[in-house]
């Protein structure tokens, strides 16, 4: 993504699951200049998709608190298909500024440009 104010992190990693790794990636769109972060779909554990465990909230609530965006880029599909309250709460967020499921990064662009935000 040519948008340097959106920090794209790699679809092959460690799964993000902790608070600790929200701050990270937080800290590491801070040092990047970047006001968004985009983090694929695949890159998050299952815990994330499981809204019982916390794991979203938490990961969310970091995003927020600290002023950064975070875009779900990818397929959520199957985990929505199988929870009625993720895909509930994916439909609430994506109403907000602060966390968006988008299916690609052209449609992050697209949000961001439609909301003053590009």
């Amino acid at each position: 993504m040519h948008d340097q104010h959106v920090h794209v992190c790699e679809p092959h990693g460690e799964p993000l699951r902790e608070t600790r790794d929200a701050l990270d990636l937080i800290g590491e769109a801070w040092g990047r200049g970047a006001t968004w972060v985009a983090v694929p779909a695949e890159r998050l554990h299952d815990d994330f998709f499981t809204l019982r465990t916390g794991v979203a909230g938490e990961i969310a609530q970091k995003f927020v608190n600290y002023g950064v965006g975070l875009a779900i880029v990818g397929d959520v599909s199957r985990h929505t298909a199988a929870s009625s309250a993720l895909r509930d709460w994916v439909y609430e967020v994506n109403r907000g500024d602060h966390i968006w499921f988008v299916s690609d990064l052209a449609e992050l662009t697209a949000r961001r440009s439609s909301r003053g935000r590009g």
